[in-house]
């Protein structure tokens, strides 16, 4: 305790402990939520979740929790965020990165230019409608023979900026969801010699800087703001994520604490925010020692799929990529071509037909004509990742070898430029539904996206091409959900109507 406020050690968990202490006081609910801590839930979800869900739900604004007298545990909460992760500041979010992906556009793109990496979340495009920024697109690089989006390279970024000089940020995305990861520190030069800040997605990346054989974290490399999906594989609730800022000289966090609060709910989950402040604790605490055992094992898990038949681990030993400068250990990306089966269709096998009575179906995370993609948390349960590799394999032999191989899915061109309008533009305009028999050469009203991973093959202002209405239609045959369509089915898309 210093001039009476107290002094946080990584091992503390300050909103934990004060959401458990309101609890044990056994207070008299006379507030939301209806639930009561769990009296007015219905049974059975009571049952299933067990009561101390409910008991620990509580409200925004309790005294000794978020109000009081600063810092607040909820502040010092966030004060141990952005220690642990080397920010100046941070904040917890409750509607996933998206949120901050929003908030950033609001703070760094209203009514300017801004560069945005093409294969990029599309919850950035839905912060530009939000607020009205022109994206100047940026495209990755792209691994034809895999159909896997890359990194953008420092080179791309710096031709982007030159076409955008009204700019104020820039948006990356390192890692992909396949691991890659990008020249940070030099796209971060790149940024920062055009005055403008770099905004890494590192979604995928909650455990970046936690143990010396994965990546270092963007903000440690150089950038400004950084996203953490702290929720994907460092131990907290769904739809929990930090949005994370260095002492920046092109971010004014005023502005941006302020687009955060703007987009944020007024009644936000106490278990998602517990969540984080405990991912934390232990992600500081026994983060190495955590990460070191999952990898240790994933690196057994890979030289054994790597000896199936048809199967190849991707990267391979040795192998160069452009525009990544490292991968992900955390994610086991399988190259299945020479299988003589897709992704699709072994994924689709895995999920509905355990291979035997001691052990369940397979829900893989990825699944792509090429490749599936395994996702590896903090603390792997053993079982499921010893056996994984020899289910595989005798899926694989029961499948059998006499297929032809399945042909790629390429992607549609990933141009770079601006749209023909910016997704502001194109989301308030006038539109209608038209036949995709007929949609060739309008403008998209609609941002739509296979699901996973969610990377738009089509946004709000750009021109339809018979390109991305092949690719689309690829995706809607091998069962890929169509995120954003107005039509899943893909019969009709939303086009804006032009004026003469």
């Amino acid at each position: 305790m210093t001039d009476g406020v107290p002094v946080d050690r990584e091992s503390d968990a300050p909103y934990v402990d004060a959401v458990a202490a309101y609890v044990a006081r056994r207070p008299s609910r006379f507030h939301v939520p209806g639930h009561k801590g769990g009296a007015g839930a219905d049974p059975e979800l009571l049952a299933l979740l067990g009561p101390g869900t409910f008991t620990y739900d509580v409200p925004q604004d309790i005294e000794g929790i978020d109000v009081g007298e600063p810092p607040t545990p909820y502040d010092r909460a966030e004060l141990l965020a952005a220690r642990a992760y080397g920010a100046a500041q941070s904040w917890f979010l409750t509607n996933g990165a998206s949120q901050g992906n929003h908030a950033l556009c609001l703070a760094l793109a209203r009514d300017t230019a801004v560069v945005v990496q093409r294969n990029s979340h599309a919850s950035v495009v839905d912060g530009l409608v939000f607020s009205g920024g022109r994206p100047q697109f940026a495209a990755p690089e792209y691994d034809e023979r895999l159909g896997m989006a890359l990194c953008v390279t420092p080179e791309t970024l710096a031709r982007a900026l030159e076409l955008a000089p009204d700019a104020q940020a820039a948006f990356i995305v390192s890692p992909t969801y396949y691991g890659a990861t990008a020249d940070v520190a030099a796209c971060a030069e790149v940024a920062h010699a055009a005055g403008v800040a770099l905004v890494v997605d590192q979604a995928w990346g909650p455990h970046f800087g936690f143990h010396p054989d994965v990546p270092a974290s963007a903000l440690h490399q150089g950038a400004d703001a950084m996203l953490s999906s702290t929720h994907k594989i460092a131990g907290s609730l769904s739809q929990s994520a930090i949005l994370h800022v260095s002492d920046s000289l092109w971010i004014d966090q005023v502005k941006l604490a302020r687009a955060v609060r703007l987009v944020r709910s007024t009644s936000p989950s106490s278990l998602l925010l517990a969540s984080l402040d405990g991912a934390r604790r232990q992600l500081a605490t026994h983060g190495r020692e955590l990460i070191d055992d999952t990898l240790r094992r994933g690196a057994q898990a890979r030289e054994q799929i790597a000896e199936i038949p048809g199967c190849a681990i991707v990267p391979a030993p040795g192998s160069r990529w452009p525009g990544v400068v490292g991968w992900d250990p955390m994610r086991v990306v399988v190259d299945l071509r020479d299988s003589g089966h897709s992704g699709h269709s072994v994924a689709a096998h895995l999920r509905r037909n355990p291979i035997d009575a001691a052990h369940g179906p397979v829900q893989v995370e990825l699944a792509t004509h090429a490749t599936i993609v395994i996702v590896l948390g903090i603390h792997e349960p053993d079982d499921p990742l010893r056996t994984f590799p020899d289910q595989l394999a005798r899926l694989l032999f029961e499948l059998g070898d006499d297929r032809p191989p399945a042909p790629v899915a390429r992607a549609p061109q990933l141009h770079e430029g601006e749209p023909a309008l910016t997704p502001r533009e194109a989301w308030v305009a006038g539109s209608r539904p038209v036949p995709v028999s007929e949609a060739v050469g309008l403008i998209s009203a609609e941002a739509i996206a296979g699901y996973p991973p969610g990377i738009p093959a089509l946004l709000p202002g750009e021109r339809i091409t018979a390109e991305v209405i092949d690719h689309l239609r690829e995706l809607t045959s091998v069962g890929v959900r169509l995120h954003g369509a107005s039509d899943p089915l893909l019969r009709t898309i939303e086009t804006v109507i032009e004026r003469p």
